[in-house]
């Protein structure tokens, strides 16, 4: 935990309940490099920290289809606790315009919460790309000209892991698009009227040797510090 005389920034980051919290200890990782302290969020733990200076919405299982599709034919594992704990913690930080930084699930929850909406299966839409998830930086991805993302990434292109199935359809309010794969799926989306409000579809805590890819845990900590 951080100490009265701490100047360093903290950061919560959502995730599951449970002792296996992979992406939490890479993210806490990323951000500890980036100059932050970083504290675990959890729906077990229930309490949002008034002290936090910028979130982390960390990736995990599909977002409730009824939370954006009127009919929804769910299949996937999903995980309501955790909905409902992540649209608490983004309906009470969004309103103080703290930096917020969307992983996978993450970007997709920001896009619903701020009433947007998503596929909810990819398979039919890709010709050019795979639905296999891989780990490493196989996928292409294409940075819009003159967003914030090409601007924090310093590049129109460069290759990204994939581990969805889901991507967002409609954007949510003040979002645009930020980057595509090769077949148009949204990739990133952020606000560009915020300093750091961003949803990347991919997970750049796996990435670690990847300078381009700590620069987002970065941008997200600067912002967080001013």
């Amino acid at each position: 935990m951080p100490t009265m005389s701490d100047s360093r920034p903290t950061i919560g980051v959502t995730g599951e309940d449970g002792h296996i919290a992979t992406a939490w200890w890479f993210i806490r990782w990323a951000l500890r490099r980036a100059g932050a302290n970083a504290i675990r969020l959890t729906p077990g733990r229930g309490v949002i920290p008034t002290h936090l200076d910028g979130i982390v919405i960390s990736g995990g299982d599909d977002i409730d289809q009824s939370l954006y599709l009127p009919v929804n034919d769910e299949k996937a594992p999903v995980n309501p606790a955790r909905d409902r704990f992540e649209v608490m913690a983004l309906e009470k930080l969004l309103p103080r315009n703290l930096p917020v930084l969307g992983i996978c699930r993450g970007a997709q929850l920001l896009n619903v919460v701020l009433g947007g909406s998503l596929h909810p299966e990819l398979s039919s839409l890709r010709k050019l790309t795979s639905n296999k998830r891989v780990l490493l930086p196989r996928k292409v991805l294409k940075v819009e000209p003159a967003s914030q993302l090409q601007e924090i990434l310093g590049t129109d292109e460069c290759h990204i892991n994939s581990l969805h199935h889901q991507a967002i359809d409609r954007l949510g309010d003040g979002m645009t698009i930020s980057g595509r794969d090769l077949d148009g799926i949204v990739q990133a989306v952020e606000n560009p009227e915020h300093p750091f409000r961003l949803g990347v579809q991919w997970h750049p805590e796996y990435l670690p040797q990847l300078s381009q890819q700590g620069a987002l845990f970065r941008r997200l900590v600067k912002v967080a510090s001013a």
